[in-house]
């Protein structure tokens, strides 16, 4: 019905773009009234609101480092059927000075591109050789390429490790941090030689029965059973994903958007004003803002399900009952792999607390390789984007990620 409704608008989109376009020609003596600015505003307005997002371009074609300025080619490096690992290969005029420490950033696999990390990239890229989780809509990927859950999730990441190596530093945003605490844990088991050097963990839920926030009470209120029957769609034809079972994108926009439903109507009610007025910088922020937060996928429903029941209705990974596999996730066993967490005084995602029970996960972690910063003032999306972590949060990380720090030859690991 949602892809029905979708393509029925279609028709009164492209009148909508071609009014617009009418109102809004200087050729037009209607452009310069108010009554021509007011039609081109809601013309726009409408397609906005009606349109179809696709996945947002990067956008990142150089950083700089230092004073120079260094084009950026971003390549893919790992692949598989749910995801990409992308690297932003730096194309250095000349051996930087400063150590270039070699960092995955595992982007949130929640409903959002992981071009929502765009800012994140941006700002640690100058001094940091980067990568990140690029992951697939659900929709797109065929049934012939199989199911997707949150142990595949963590299989994912242990080969990712391997793939760049030992003495990679790990940073998960938000939901990753659950997976990527349970995979370092599975190689620190193993005695992976290619286990990260370090793992930063942002507002993550490794422990919502601290501070539990609105999204962890839903979630606790409900059976898994509940969400099966109301949440989970079938991909339907012409998308490449037929038939595959989904948690759909539309679904979990509107989730995202009811929470704050007042601010986001004002926002848009003044870019309509800003639009009226002429005011073009205005609304162009708010044009970028909405490109990006509309932009959704489809998630695996095996995935999804696995992940709420673990994670945030059976409390798995706290009480020491997570598996992988069959085996146990037994997070005492990380010994060699420091761990900085950092959370947002007023997250309301992933409460105070929630991300910090980490270090009460792993007793055998030295106290010199663990840290934990509570920046004030910022609620979720602060903590990793903004100028609060521009400014506070991204010096700390570089920081700790520096100090703990070894190199790839060998991957010989600090005694």
């Amino acid at each position: 019905m949602f892809e029905m409704g979708h393509a029925a608008l279609d028709p009164l989109r492209v009148m909508a773009d071609a009014g617009k376009l009418f109102y809004r020609n200087p050729a037009n003596p209607l452009a310069h009234t108010g009554f021509g600015k007011t039609m081109s505003a809601s013309f726009e307005m409408f397609e906005r609101t009606t349109r179809r997002y696709g996945k947002p371009d990067w956008g990142i074609d150089e950083t700089v480092v230092g004073a120079t300025h260094v084009p950026v080619e971003i390549e893919t490096v790992w692949q598989r059927p749910f995801c990409r690992l992308l690297h932003f290969k730096r194309l250095f005029p000349h051996a930087p000075r400063r150590p270039q420490p070699r960092m995955l950033i595992v982007a949130p696999l929640s409903g959002h591109y992981a071009t929502l990390l765009r800012g994140t990239v941006q700002t640690l890229l100058p001094t940091h050789d980067i990568y990140i989780t690029d992951w697939e809509d659900a929709r797109n990927v065929p049934m012939a390429e199989g199911r997707f859950d949150l142990d595949d999730y963590i299989d994912y990441l242990i080969e990712m490790f391997r793939h760049l190596g030992g003495g990679v530093h790990a940073l998960a945003v938000c939901q990753p941090a659950v997976p990527v605490l349970a995979a370092v844990a599975r190689m620190e088991a193993m005695d992976d030689p290619d286990v990260p050097a370090s793992m930063v963990l942002m507002g993550g839920p490794i422990d919502t029965r601290e501070s539990p926030t609105a999204v962890n009470r839903f979630a606790q209120e409900r059976e898994i059973d509940w969400f099966r029957r109301n949440v989970i769609a079938t991909v339907p034809w012409p998308h490449a994903g037929v038939m595959r079972q989904v948690y759909p994108g539309f679904l979990q926009l509107h989730g995202f958007m009811s929470m704050n439903i007042e601010r986001h109507l004002q926002a848009h009610a003044e870019m309509f004003g800003h639009l009226v007025k002429g005011d073009g910088d205005s609304a162009a922020k708010h044009r970028e803002f909405y490109d990006e937060y509309l932009s959704v996928m489809d998630l695996p429903a095996e995935y999804y399900l696995q992940t709420l029941e673990t994670v945030f209705i059976d409390h798995s990974l706290p009480k020491g009952e997570m598996t992988h596999r069959g085996e146990p996730v037994d997070t005492s066993k990380i010994r060699n792999v420091a761990l900085l967490t950092v959370e947002g005084e007023n997250d309301d995602i992933s409460g105070v607390g929630q991300t910090r029970a980490a270090h009460r996960l792993c007793p055998n972690l030295s106290d010199d390789k663990k840290a934990h910063y509570l920046q004030p003032t910022v609620g979720h999306y602060g903590v990793f984007n903004g100028s609060r972590f521009r400014a506070e949060i991204a010096p700390r990380i570089a920081d700790f990620v520096l100090s703990h720090n070894w190199p790839r030859k060998g991957h010989n690991r600090p005694e």
